[in-house]
């Protein structure tokens, strides 16, 4: 069924998170019968520019039968040809509303770490993220809508809202915290289950205005790799690579995560810092500001966007926030500190800075306010 709202969000994720111009090229990854209106949409618009659409339709349900039995050359095979196809591109789109999210659950670990060394890795991780101008969103449809645990009605209302915000705001009130953090040295965290410490020293900082993720929402930077001490706990669920973790908890010495527990899954857990020697280091420090998502759906990309959160993320750092660490892995865990999920405090240098999810400062935290940010 046509939705006016595809066609609005299409013309936002063209002109303005990936930029594509007349004559470039975008390549379309399209995952789940649901997002084929909007993918409509979206190459209506490529072409009404005057650029070059690339699509192609893959979801887990068809992954599943590639990962689980793939050798080693065909997995390198497979990286291969979607390398080139990726430099050939100046953009790209990622539209991702699969039917079941749980399809990959049962694959052999090792195969599910072999598809991410020698095919993710190199196409996503070392080219696309690096090289390309790219943005990710998920598509409201009713697998999403049952994670989020509500129907797919009110999901599709509230996901448009989230979605269609205005970002050119939002990239403005980012200012103010970007150069607070570039300020910063040591950053301490303090909630129910966490007591962690860290510098940022001459790391970056960099927003995340709407141009690389859809929905967006969050200022990002990494710790000094070795610089991380304490504990934390993280309150929001994490659905990754297959699994739904629980109650996770880091205790780190030095900047390595030297114990990590869960809800039931410890061995999982383990399994997957075990990845590689980068996996127990922390690649990512995050605030994430977004008005329009208050409560975790199981959805990284909406997850760590929620307003008074923040997330700090084992593995893979980012070559705008370097701080050396390297792994095959990116997994942005999240805790929510407002007082409906038990609160907590952010300082930058003994000073605090966000008190239960909201700014000290109101100037910045009304900035960052639905209101604000509504609309064009």
């Amino acid at each position: 069924m046509k939705d006016k709202r595809n066609e609005i969000l299409a013309k936002s994720l063209i002109n303005y998170s990936v930029e594509l111009k007349k004559g470039e090229t975008i390549m379309i990854e399209i995952k789940g019968k649901d997002t084929l209106e909007l993918a409509k949409e979206l190459i209506k618009e490529t072409t009404r520019i005057g650029a070059v659409p690339f699509w192609y339709y893959s979801d887990e349900s068809l992954q599943r039968h590639w990962i689980g039995g793939a050798s080693d050359d065909q997995f390198k095979a497979f990286g291969k040809l979607h390398l080139k196809l990726m430099k050939e591109c100046d953009a790209y789109l990622g539209l991702r509303g699969s039917d079941n999210p749980f399809d990959l659950s049962d694959i052999d670990p090792k195969q599910m770490r072999k598809n991410q060394i020698l095919y993710y890795k190199p196409v996503h991780l070392e080219q696309r993220v690096k090289r390309t101008r790219w943005c990710v969103l998920r598509f409201p449809n009713n697998a999403m809508a049952q994670l989020a645990e509500t129907s797919q009605e009110k999901f599709e209302s509230f996901y448009y809202d989230v979605c269609c915000l205005n970002y050119a705001k939002m990239s403005k009130a980012m200012t103010p915290l970007v150069r607070l953090l570039k300020k910063t040295n040591m950053v301490r965290i303090v909630a129910p289950g966490t007591d962690l410490s860290f510098s940022i020293k001459g790391v970056g900082v960099i927003k995340c205005d709407g141009q690389r993720n859809i929905p967006d929402g969050e200022v990002y930077t990494a710790p000094v790799r070795d610089s991380v001490n304490g504990f934390i706990t993280y309150n929001t669920p994490s659905l990754y690579e297959g699994f739904t973790f629980e109650n996770i908890r880091f205790e780190f010495r030095n900047g390595k995560i030297v114990d990590a527990t869960c809800s039931g899954l410890n061995k999982k857990l383990n399994e997957i810092l075990d990845s590689d020697k980068g996996a127990r280091y922390i690649g990512e420090f995050a605030i994430g500001v977004n008005p329009f998502i208050l409560h975790p759906m199981k959805d990284t990309l909406f997850d760590e966007k929620i307003a008074g959160s923040f997330h700090f993320t084992p593995g893979q750092c980012y070559d705008e926030a370097p701080n050396g660490n390297q792994s095959t892995i990116h997994w942005d865990l999240v805790q929510i500190q407002r007082k409906d999920y038990g609160g907590g405090e952010i300082y930058f240098d003994d000073k605090l800075i966000r008190k239960n999810g909201l700014f000290v400062d109101k100037k910045m935290e009304k900035s960052f306010s639905a209101s604000a940010l509504r609309g064009k």
